[in-house]
């Protein structure tokens, strides 16, 4: 509801509304990601990877750190938590590495 009054509404407001609706659809669309991971049913690491790495860039970013340093930052929690993930995934899912 929020991305569509986003869309079709008027000025006053649009970027917050797109704004809200784009971070409600990603938490829902990793929500589902991180059951269907830990479950075994679908290995889906890169994206949650990938998400661990945005929590740790946009606050550094916010903060005034340079950009180097907070893309360093992204790339090793991306780097770790590929890593774990993966081990996790492929512990529940019966030793496969990923399943699609």
């Amino acid at each position: 509801m929020l991305l569509v009054l986003g869309f079709v509404g008027g000025e006053d407001g649009r970027t917050r509304l797109l704004l809200a609706g784009f971070v409600l659809v990603s938490l829902a669309a990793g929500e589902l990601s991180v059951r269907e991971h830990f479950a075994g049913y679908r290995s889906h690491t890169s994206l949650l990877s990938g998400i661990c790495a945005v929590v740790v860039v946009v606050p550094l970013a916010l903060a005034g750190v340079p950009r180097i340093a907070a893309l360093g930052a992204g790339v090793a929690v991306f780097a770790v938590a590929f890593g774990l993930l993966r081990s996790a995934f492929a512990s529940r899912s019966g030793g496969l590495g990923f399943r699609a």
